[in-house]
């Protein structure tokens, strides 16, 4: 290991054995904790090649054993943001495109949500299932998303909680290959992006999120899977509804013709680019596909059955999930437009209102959270509603609302509105 660490340290590349005895070492043991930070710190400062990064997803992927068949013919990755349910929209969609999908997801940690807990605030539904229930249920219905296995990638989860407390999260290579080990590991050969770009996200910066892009689908390719990624913005927050029941319920709006048309937007192109990948569909027609999916209710029918088939109560979902009793109201203090949004201090008011954890472990409250009705370059009037907060006391809900009004900025002259794709990215 001091070896390896040393090579890494002076820039000099490490071979594709020397890489698996590192990942090796990882799974076994055999590395202390300090030799591996060492290691992360002299990739974080001097970088890996790029065949180092494909060598070392793979490695990672192989960690928990060989790849099994893959349980689903797509999948769909996205980096985080504050109001992100695609998921909950997108996976019935593709499936009821005749694309099955057997997605493995997370619970939010910090400022931005996780899907399970969003799918746990339907009463039954249930996220821990085992491998020949997922593919029984992928065979029948199209769809499945379940809780990560503890053996997907564990290297992956070793490397991760290192680089977390060492200051060696912020590294392209070893983010991308975070991202693709898990990916690969689930032996899914067709999966879609969504990189997101903005305040709210991990990637600030429009040249860092193609950058890290650009190497996922490169990873991708190497490995012989065919990735799209699609840059989308999150300097605003993706719909309205920030929390757990209240993105459910606004997921269902979409799934049945209404709600926001951003989140319309996208899920519309992620399911799209999986269609393109898998059928080799044009452009035009499988926006159209998708879009008639959408609007025909096909897509509401697989999700109904979906949430059956995982526990979840159907009757819960045919009316809006409760949300939590008190609540509260931020309004236009002065005629004006929508300048910027800190997205991120959104993604905390509901974080510190009970939707998200601080820690891994802590239990969320379902019912809180908000509706952010504002978007930059949107016009209100004095006094009109800008948000709607769900919190459990007085107290909660007064602390919410000077968080929420600081998250906005003012302008009195009109203010462009932002794409809400900025970029696409496909395997050749």
């Amino acid at each position: 290991m001091p070896q390896l660490i040393a090579k890494t340290r002076d820039g000099i590349a490490l071979s594709r054995e020397e890489i698996q005895a590192l990942i090796a070492g990882v799974v076994n043991g055999d590395w202390p904790d300090y030799q591996l930070s060492a290691w992360l710190m002299a990739a974080y400062l001097k970088g890996l090649t790029d065949r180092e990064t494909f060598e070392l997803t793979g490695a990672m992927a192989e960690s928990g054993g060989p790849i099994p068949e893959p349980l689903g013919l797509v999948d769909k990755h996205s980096t985080g943001g504050v109001g992100d349910k695609t998921t909950l929209v997108l996976a019935p969609l593709v499936a009821s495109l005749g694309l099955p999908i057997a997605k493995m997801s997370g619970r939010g940690l910090g400022h931005t949500g996780g899907t399970l807990d969003k799918l746990e605030s339907i009463p039954g539904f249930r996220v821990d299932l085992p491998p020949d229930t997922i593919r029984a249920q992928v065979e029948k219905i199209g769809v499945a998303v379940v809780a990560q296995s503890s053996s997907l990638a564990p290297a992956d989860k070793r490397l991760y909680a290192l680089r977390d407390v060492t200051a060696t999260v912020d590294s392209i290579p070893l983010i991308a290959s975070s991202i693709m080990s898990k990916k690969l590991a689930s032996g899914t050969r067709h999966m879609v992006l969504d990189v997101k770009v903005g305040n709210g996200a991990f990637m600030t910066t429009l040249d860092r999120a193609r950058e890290l892009a650009q190497l996922m689908v490169k990873i991708g390719a190497f490995h012989q899977r065919h990735v799209t990624a699609i840059l989308t913005t999150m300097n605003e927050p993706l719909g309205w509804a920030v929390g757990n029941a209240i993105e459910v319920n606004e997921a269902v709006a979409c799934l049945k013709g209404q709600g926001p048309s951003d989140l319309r937007t996208l899920v519309i192109a992620l399911a799209a680019a999986l269609d393109q990948s898998v059928n080799g569909t044009d452009a035009d027609t499988a926006h159209a596909r998708a879009s008639q999916a959408l609007d025909s209710g096909k897509a509401w029918e697989v999700f109904v059955r979906w949430i059956q088939a995982q526990g979840g109560d159907p009757r819960s979902i045919e009316q809006p999930l409760p949300l939590a009793p008190v609540t509260a109201e931020v309004r236009a203090p002065n005629p004006g437009w929508i300048s910027s949004i800190q997205t991120q201090a959104l993604g905390e008011v509901a974080l510190e209102l009970g939707a998200g954890r601080h820690e891994l472990g802590e239990q969320v409250d379902f019912g809180v959270g908000l509706e952010c009705f504002a978007k930059i370059g949107q016009h209100f009037d004095q006094g009109e509603l800008v948000a709607r907060i769900y919190a459990r006391t007085p107290l909660a809900a007064e602390n919410a609302i000077a968080g929420v009004q600081q998250a906005f900025s003012w302008s009195a002259s009109q203010i462009p509105a932002p794409a809400l794709i900025l970029d696409r990215i496909a395997s050749a």
